[in-house]
């Protein structure tokens, strides 16, 4: 099997993960500089720099590492507060260079330009720009999916038909599974595949989950069912056989009990299976449809230590990794890579490939907004720490409202969290490369 493809899939994927860096970056610098912050740099990628080119104030550049980025806003950090010592021991001598790293970045007479003098609400905009940004990507994709591409529905045509009552509803049956067992009444009925069902039992059928419900309503009674054959209209006579069907939502997944097993209830059974189509959606199913997945990753996002502890058990026994594992950078450009290498038509490759970089915008969304530094969540977490202060300062009329939160205090929380995701990743790089997900 040629790696040509594979390849070509794990480029593909860099290019998207620089182009989604890249504008991530660009969600937090241009209402920086809209508010008048100066942006000292603003870079794609980590390590050491390839290019780069300074154009006004700003140097724009790219680094060898593409698998990040970021733009340097002058004054992060504010001056000490007055009267403050200077911290003493590995911490205090830490936040002490950090805070002084920052203040020494801020040029004499530019003190109005450093990110720590904007409002509360401004420091919000600039820091919620680029996860923002990252769900902006994300929605452009699945409307270009959901849209021009479309999903996979279950239809109201027939696509296969049981020649029996199975033992099971839920399959059809044919042969030997059919030995001692009464004839299904879709075959007795005379319904042929591509018989599209227009009405049932006089009601005008709009959907597959609202036919199945008129089924299990008329189970043991006889009922009209008009298809469309061949362009015509014809009307059939057919008693659906009472069975017990599993009971699922309004999406179509099975209701699981108490004990995680499928439920069922008394309903009806013709004896076909419906055809799937691929149906463009219409506008308004773009945004719960990104709502739904982003709803999906924040929560794998608050599981993240049982995820990532799950994925290590996996990788190292002989439990199967699962499917909705956690990944490393490794583990979603090896999946790329599959994709470009999957024997299907050229645009369904490349749709599947649109739905991986739309869940990785999304993950980067949901990453960063863990309220720790040095994420965008923890920023925002100050921020909104520092306008809670000043509210409540003029509640109370105070004469003189805080200043800007000493944020460099949290500098020590910062490397902790730095080095634990370098430690989560490592883990995850290398059970993606002893046992990868796989896809199908």
């Amino acid at each position: 099997m040629s790696i040509v493809p594979h390849i070509v899939g794990v480029l593909v994927l860099l290019l998207g993960v620089i182009v989604s860096v890249g504008l991530h970056e660009l969600g937090h610098m241009i209402p920086a500089k809209k508010f008048g912050v100066r942006v000292s740099q603003y870079f794609v990628g980590f390590g050491p720099t390839l290019w780069s080119r300074t154009k006004g104030e700003t140097e724009y550049g790219i680094k060898a590492i593409p698998l990040g980025g970021f733009v340097r806003l002058v004054g992060m950090m504010p001056p000490a507060p007055a009267g403050a010592r200077r911290g003493t021991g590995f911490w205090g001598e830490l936040v002490a260079d950090a805070r002084d790293a920052s203040v020494a970045e801020v040029r004499p007479g530019e003190e109005h330009r450093a990110f720590y003098n904007l409002s509360t609400p401004k420091k919000l905009i600039v820091m919620f720009g680029g996860p923002f940004m990252n769900l902006v990507i994300a929605t452009v994709l699945l409307a270009v999916i959901l849209m021009g591409y479309g999903m996979m529905v279950t239809s109201t045509t027939v696509a296969q038909l049981s020649e029996c009552v199975p033992a099971s509803v839920t399959s059809t049956a044919s042969g030997d599974d059919c030995e001692g067992q009464p004839a299904a009444p879709a075959v007795a009925a005379g319904l042929e595949p591509g018989d599209e069902i227009v009405t049932f039992g006089g009601t005008e059928v709009t959907g597959w989950q609202q036919l199945v419900g008129l089924i299990n309503e008329s189970a043991g009674s006889e009922s009209e069912v008009v298809v469309l054959r061949d362009g015509e209209r014809t009307t059939l006579e057919v008693t659906p056989a009472p069975a017990d069907r599993p009971v699922v939502d309004e999406r179509g997944a099975p209701v699981l009990d108490a004990d995680g097993e499928p439920k069922v209830a008394q309903g009806g059974f013709v004896g076909f299976s419906p055809l799937q189509e691929r149906e463009p959606q219409p506008l308004s199913s773009v945004l719960p449809a990104v709502g739904d997945q982003t709803w999906q990753t924040l929560t794998m996002v608050a599981t993240l230590p049982v995820r990532v502890a799950e994925a290590a058990t996996q990788a190292f026994t002989s439990e199967e990794r699962s499917q909705d594992s956690v990944q490393s950078m490794v583990g979603v450009a090896r999946i790329s890579g599959e994709i470009m290498a999957l024997d299907e038509a050229i645009l369904d490759r490349v749709m599947f490939f649109l739905s991986l970089l739309a869940s990785l915008n999304i993950a980067l969304f949901a990453f960063n907004m863990i309220p720790l530094l040095p994420l965008d969540g923890g920023h925002l977490v100050n921020a909104l720490y520092e306008g809670g202060k000043r509210t409540l300062a003029r509640v109370r009329g105070s004469a003189a409202l805080p200043g800007p939160a000493d944020v460099a205090r949290m500098t020590p929380v910062a490397y902790v969290v730095f080095l634990i995701l370098l430690g989560v990743g490592g883990v995850l790089i290398v059970a993606d490369l002893v046992d990868p997900v796989r896809i199908t």
